[in-house]
């Protein structure tokens, strides 16, 4: 594969039209796609995206079942769901076993949206738990719209998260920080070998390419991970973003999809 976004958002048919309503009316951002994985495969498709992760969250702690349910529904040779578990459900470890035994490909996870701190202490035993079952959690990071003022993951907040277990890999999306990402190259790049960091809407928000560079440079580019936020961003304008930057055939190549293909176990 050439191009694996690792962060595409899409619905249930029947739940589509009024969420991404919903969340375009919160981001104040007019959507890419209508939020059904049909019109978003169309568009990867147009878009010369190959492959993609599929990200769902369980907003409910009654919900993970079902949301877990539809996400494997999905599973193609092109589209790579992850799982969600609620912190707050009674069976969330029974969740994280049975996420594994789906065959979903990691946990997303959403502080903001599910009520919870990165660096709470009861949050330690999820995460090491999911690295015991080799489950990579994607976690939003930085501002996110439906709280701007009270940022549920800062850059510290992700430390303390990454020293709770050392032996889980911890993709933070957004590079690391949505509008944070001062705090992101001074504290998180470079420092853990449990971290990746996903490029989800700089497209879109970031307009400091040198900044993005430096971080990047100082990450490392074998644990960058090409990703858009779709519907929230188009793959295609991040992917023209980060090819300006001047990186190697292979530093590219890893970005754009072989650092997906080593976590993805393809």
């Amino acid at each position: 594969m050439n191009y694996i976004d690792f962060h595409v958002h899409a619905f249930a048919d029947k739940i589509a039209e009024r969420t991404i309503r919903s969340l375009a009316e919160t981001a104040k951002e007019a959507p890419e796609t209508n939020g059904t994985l049909s019109d978003t495969e169309q568009k990867m498709y147009s878009w010369k995206i190959d492959g993609f992760v599929l990200l769902s969250i369980a907003t409910k702690p009654t919900q993970h079942l079902v949301c877990n349910n539809w996400a494997v529904s999905c599973k193609s040779e092109h589209i790579f769901p992850f799982g969600s578990v609620h912190p707050d459900g009674d069976d969330v470890f029974q969740e994280l076993e049975r996420i594994k035994q789906l065959g979903l490909y990691g946990v997303k996870l959403h502080p903001d949206y599910q009520g919870f701190y990165a660096d709470e202490e009861r949050m330690f035993p999820i995460y090491r738990k999911c690295g015991e079952l080799g489950l990579p959690i994607l976690f939003h990071a930085g501002v996110d719209p439906i709280c701007p003022e009270d940022i549920h993951c800062t850059p510290k907040m992700a430390v303390r998260a990454l020293e709770s277990a050392p032996d889980t890999t911890f993709i933070l999306a957004h590079l690391g920080g949505n509008q944070l990402w001062n705090e992101v190259e001074s504290i998180l790049a470079g420092n853990f070998e449990n971290l990746y960091l996903d490029t989800a809407v700089i497209g879109r928000h970031m307009q400091d390419d040198d900044l993005l560079f430096r971080i990047m440079e100082k990450h490392g580019y074998d644990k960058i991970l090409f990703a858009s936020d779709c519907p929230w961003d188009n793959p295609a304008v991040t992917a023209e973003k980060i090819k300006r930057l001047g990186l190697t055939p292979a530093q590219e190549h890893a970005v754009f999809a072989g650092n997906a293909e080593r976590l993805l176990n393809l």
